[in-house]
């Protein structure tokens, strides 16, 4: 196990009612907890040397360590897909994602997605760790969500990168627009988020029993019966920022899963109907895997973005 890429975590503080592969999916966002179960069963996670089950409950001071399978090919269909790269270098990729493209391959959208875009981009050159259907990827935007994302293209970039996201230094601002009149000005949302009892495709704020979730936002421009709001992200949640907004009682335009019924009035009250959730990844800045030296990005809003800013003024 030795000669594969290996990364090393000193557990912190003593987590009893946290299993050790919840606590791992917390710190590699885009791996599934399937997959880290896999190499907890594979002996290939270790706690102390000792093999462990998925079960085990992380106590402060222990150290956990993962041996990373070696990259197999990837499996997705490389496919020449036109592609908004906003940087580029040896180790990595930063991408203004366009509405409507899914990231990586998944059921009902084995093709056409940003994976498959990139490994015709990069040849095949992206990091192993994502598995063959997530190469290179770090972390994810929803389908209908345009803007900035990093894309690894080797093992360490893609190990340095997730320990970033994993430790809240990655800055993530949106832009959005939202159904109603956003009142205060400037606010913070800390409403801890896990999956909705009923509806399993949808997330939903909880009393404290989900995972820790915080937006920082402050609006930018008042329009008719909706408004423009910058959002800060300081956890990563799954659809966190759609959630917290419509906790807030402002659902994203466009948003017909958390927002149908705002959605449906606005357009009555402005004519305007959204081919999609307005929201866009609009700057991302972290620190260079390799040089140390800190990198900031911004993506141009979408022409549909623009559009609904123009129909809503």
């Amino acid at each position: 196990m030795s000669s594969r890429t290996e990364t090393v975590i000193v557990v912190e503080k003593s987590l009893p009612r946290e299993r050790l592969d919840t606590f791992l999916r917390a710190q590699f966002p885009t791996l599934s907890r399937g997959a880290l179960q896999r190499l907890i069963e594979q002996g290939d996670i270790r706690v102390d040397d000792k093999a462990v089950k998925a079960t085990h409950r992380p106590q402060a001071g222990e150290k956990i360590e993962i041996y990373w399978p070696d990259a197999r090919p990837a499996t997705a269909r490389p496919q020449e897909i036109p592609l908004d790269i906003l940087f580029e270098d040896l180790d990595l990729v930063v991408i203004n994602k366009p509405p409507g493209m899914v990231v990586h391959p998944s059921a009902g959208h084995e093709e056409s997605t940003l994976v498959n875009a990139l490994l015709h981009h990069c040849e095949g050159r992206l990091s192993g760790i994502g598995g063959v259907a997530r190469p290179g990827i770090v972390h994810r935007l929803d389908k209908e969500t345009s803007g900035c994302l990093v894309v690894a293209k080797n093992d360490p970039t893609h190990l340095a990168l997730s320990a970033q996201f994993a430790g809240r230094e990655v800055a993530k601002i949106y832009h959005a627009i939202v159904c109603g009149a956003v009142l205060p000005e400037r606010g913070d949302v800390r409403a801890a988020i896990a999956r909705h009892p009923t509806h399993r495709k949808r997330m939903a704020v909880t009393d404290g029993s989900g995972r820790e979730a915080w937006t920082s936002y402050r609006v930018l421009e008042r329009l008719r019966d909706a408004t423009l709001v910058e959002a800060l992200l300081h956890t990563g949640r799954t659809h966190q920022i759609r959630v917290h907004f419509k906790h807030l009682g402002f659902p994203l335009v466009g948003d017909a899963t958390y927002g149908n019924r705002q959605n449906k009035r606005l357009a009555e009250l402005t004519g305007y109907g959204a081919p999609r959730q307005m929201l866009h990844a609009h700057k991302l800045a972290f620190k260079h895997p390799r040089t140390g030296k800190k990198m900031s990005f911004e993506a141009p809003w979408t022409a549909d973005f623009k559009a609904a800013l123009t129909a809503l003024r």
